[in-house]
């Protein structure tokens, strides 16, 4: 069994400055942690890597080089491999060219059963790139997974989460899958795993190594551009209506009306 998990590292805060010439973020002294999100993913590959003997998990991280912690942190958990896919040439991607990037770099590890991926990421927020790292290698996809039921070669029984309780879902393998919190609680390091990451040389694949069309990746390959990114501006105040209940009513409609609400 081999499983394939992707990871994105995240600012570790809500509080962050936007550059306004720029539109991006002000990354300098910022912390990064994994994806919260991604921890169960990486958690539930953990698991299967478990309970199919011989079975191995795969991590991989899209971003600048400081990334390679947050696949450190997976090796002390007790990935057996660790990518990371980094290049200039790749910054900029919006959701649709992340996921060609990753699916050129999954595509050259080899054969795999499944890839699990959180349900969104904590930046972002868009649940964009598994579904669409699905479509770009022609897999099957489910989201939104809170508990494996079976796994075996070329089959997986998995509950999916909705909002009146969740469905029974089967899926054939090789697929794609998002998770949320409710299928694990993630492990934390062992020494002899932290010791093991200090030690582990993880490869750095850049456009060249995937071969990718440089058509596809970074600003030029991405079909959604950020206009403008800004936070919204808070205001209050309001206007006490007087008068009796019905008349009240009355100056209401005519505000709204005013307005253009209604």
């Amino acid at each position: 069994m081999k499983v394939v998990v992707c990871l994105k590292q995240v600012p570790g805060t809500t509080k962050v400055a936007i550059n306004p010439q720029t539109n991006t973020l002000i990354k300098e002294g910022l912390e990064y942690i994994i994806n919260p999100f991604d921890m169960y993913a990486l958690e539930e590959g953990l698991r299967l890597k478990e309970q199919h003997e011989g079975s191995k998990v795969t991590a991989i991280s899209l971003g600048p080089p400081p990334a390679k912690e947050a696949l450190r942190e997976a090796v002390a958990l007790g990935v057996d491999e660790a990518l990371l896919l980094s290049d200039p040439a790749f910054e900029g991607s919006d959701t649709w060219a992340t996921a060609y990037i990753l699916s050129k770099a999954i595509g050259k590890l080899g054969k795999f059963d499944v890839i699990i991926c959180g349900r969104q990421t904590m930046d972002s927020d868009t649940g964009q790139v598994a579904p669409q790292l699905a479509e770009q290698l022609g897999l099957p996809f489910v989201s939104y997974v809170s508990k494996i039921e079976e796994m075996r070669e070329g089959y997986m029984r998995v509950q999916r989460m909705v909002e009146e309780g969740h469905q029974v879902i089967e899926m054939p393998l090789p697929g794609v899958i998002t998770v949320v919190k409710e299928i694990n609680v993630p492990r934390l390091p062992s020494l002899r795993g932290l010791m093991k990451s200090k030690q582990a040389q993880i490869p750095v694949w850049t456009a060249k190594e995937l071969d990718a069309d440089m058509s596809k990746v970074g600003l030029s390959g991405s079909p959604t551009k950020v206009i403008k990114l800004f936070f919204p501006q808070r205001t209050s105040g309001g206007e006490l209506l007087q008068g009796s209940p019905e008349s009240q009513v009355e100056q209401l409609v005519e505000r709204l009306r005013e307005r253009k609400v209604i």
